[in-house]
């Protein structure tokens, strides 16, 4: 984990996209995807079903790395409304123990906006906390310090002649946008117009590495 400050608040940020509040023990994830790839099995798309049990298995890894007593899921926890139907008994009971053992907040996003509490936690639109604004998609004219998700934010750089992208968080002074947490998400490039569109041209991508943060102009 290495240092991320953002709205006055000290964080600090995970290598897989995690963003951890030492001061009240929370972590803070978004677009855990659920169940994506039984979406797209029934729709003919044929993926391996695994990605809600390695997308729990992450989550589990970073409750036990930084010994979290809350958890904030920035919506589209489930890839679509009956996602938390489908999801296999082995996921399931990894969610369960999950739930009983933090303080779950679920927050809905455009992909599960009808998603009702199936393991635990409990539901809503957006939340303050501690003067920090937790909602799914950034809102162009928030002036509160800001944390979401929605865009899946992806920095793609050349070395050596090839490309690479990683997942990163989109920093401004009063907007920080998460990076996808699932196994199954893609990602959009961090300098996408409808990213920007969302908090301005002044940004940065901020990349977590286990050592130190990296940090990017979206504009260069």
């Amino acid at each position: 984990m290495v240092p991320l400050s953002f709205g006055g608040v000290a964080f600090q940020a995970l290598a897989g996209g995690a963003l951890y509040w030492p001061e009240r023990r929370a972590l803070l994830l978004a677009d855990l995807h659920l169940e994506k790839g039984s979406w797209f099995a029934a729709r003919g798309q044929m993926l391996p079903p695994y990605d809600s049990i390695a997308t729990l298995a992450a989550v589990a890894d970073a409750v036990d790395r930084t010994d979290a007593h809350e958890l904030w899921c920035l919506g589209d926890s489930f890839h679509d409304a009956k996602g938390c139907d489908r999801l296999p008994t082995d996921a399931q009971t990894v969610l369960r123990t999950l739930s009983a053992r933090v303080e779950w907040h679920w927050i809905v996003g455009n992909h599960d906006p009808s998603f009702t509490d199936c393991f635990g936690g409990d539901v809503m639109d957006e939340a303050v906390v501690d003067g920090l604004v937790l909602r799914h998609e950034a809102l162009g004219g928030e002036v509160r310090p800001e944390l979401s998700g929605h865009f899946h934010p992806k920095l793609r750089i050349s070395m050596r002649g090839r490309s690479v992208a990683r997942r990163c968080f989109v920093a401004t002074a009063t907007k920080l946008i998460l990076p996808a947490f699932g196994a199954l998400t893609g990602g959009l490039d961090a300098g996408h117009p409808e990213i920007t569109r969302a908090v301005g041209r002044k940004a940065e991508a901020l990349v977590p590495l286990n050592d130190r943060l990296l940090r990017f102009p979206i504009a260069a």
